[in-house]
C-alpha cells in the first residue's frame, strides 16, 4: 500500500467543543449541523477516489478505534489509511451512536495525507435513514462539505417490501410518509444492505456508487477495507495496554 504523494489539503473536521456528554447537548449539535444539510446536489457522477470509515469498540474497555480507507474507484485498490483509538466520550444510546464514533473517525480523517480529497466518503451507518434524518453520515458530509452516503448492515427505521433476489435490485425504505433510503441486494441470493444519502449526493447517484463498489460481496470494498483498519488498530490498542 502506497500513500498518494503531496500535501494535505483535505477539509480538516472541527468537531464541537466541548463534545456533547449527554443525549440533550447531542441533538443541539445535530440540529445545528442540519441546517448545512444538502438535499439538493446529485453528487459526483464519475468518482476517482472514495474514502471508508469504519469504528470498532471494545465494550470492556470502551476503547473506540476509528478507520478511514481511501480506494481508487477503478481498481478498488487501496491508496491511503489512518486509524485512531480512543475511550468512547458519549453513552452507548441507539440513533446517537455518531457521538461516539466521531472522535476517533475524526482524528484519523484529519491524519490522512492525499493530494486532493476523496470525490465520495462511505460510512458504515445511516444518513437520512434515521429518526431525526440526521445519522453518521449526515454528520461526516456536513463537517467536510464532502459527498456522503451512509450503507448499514441493518435497518434502522422505515419499512420496505423486497427487493428482488439479482443484484441490483433494491426497494424504497419509507418512513413517516418519506422515502429515506433503499434496501439494495448487492449479490444475488445475499441479504440487502441499507442505502441512505447522508450529504451532497442524491439517492439514484448513491445507490449506483455503492453498487459499484460491491462488486463480490455484500458490503462495499470501503467498509470492507475500513473494517480491516479498524479492527487491527483496536487490537494493537488493546495489546500495548
Amino acid at each position: 500500500m502506497s500513500e498518494v504523494p503531496g500535501t494535505a489539503t483535505l477539509p480538516r473536521i472541527e468537531l464541537a467543543d466541548p463534545w456533547p456528554a449527554d443525549p440533550a447537548a447531542a441533538v443541539a449539535v445535530e440540529a445545528a449541523q442540519r441546517r448545512l444539510l444538502d438535499l439538493r446536489s446529485s453528487g459526483p457522477r464519475r468518482i476517482r477516489t472514495v474514502a471508508g470509515f469504519d469504528a470498532a469498540y471494545d465494550s470492556g474497555s470502551e476503547l473506540v478505534a476509528g478507520a478511514v480507507v481511501v480506494l481508487e474507484a477503478d481498481s478498488l485498490r487501496v491508496v491511503a489509511e489512518a486509524t485512531a483509538t480512543g475511550r468512547a466520550s458519549f453513552p452507548y444510546i441507539p440513533g446517537l451512536l455518531a457521538f461516539r464514533e466521531l472522535p476517533p473517525l475524526a482524528s484519523a480523517w484529519n491524519a490522512l495525507v492525499l493530494e486532493r480529497p476523496p470525490d465520495l466518503l462511505v460510512c458504515d451507518g445511516h444518513g437520512l435513514a434515521h429518526p431525526r434524518r440526521f445519522g453518521l453520515a449526515c454528520h461526516l458530509g456536513t463537517l467536510t462539505g464532502l459527498a456522503t452516503v451512509g450503507v448499514a448492515k441493518t435497518a434502522f427505521v422505515g419499512s420496505w417490501s423486497g427487493p428482488g433476489p439479482r443484484r441490483g435490485d433494491w426497494a424504497p425504505i419509507e418512513d413517516g410518509g418519506e422515502v429515506v433510503g433503499r434496501a439494495l441486494r448487492t449479490q444475488d441470493g445475499v441479504n440487502e444492505v441499507f442505502v441512505s444519502v447522508g450529504h451532497g449526493i442524491d439517492l439514484d447517484t448513491a445507490t449506483r456508487h455503492v453498487l459499484a463498489l460491491a462488486p463480490d460481496y455484500r458490503l462495499p470494498e470501503t467498509t470492507r477495507a475500513a473494517d480491516r483498519a479498524s479492527r487491527l488498530a483496536l487490537r494493537a490498542a488493546l495489546a500495548g495496554g
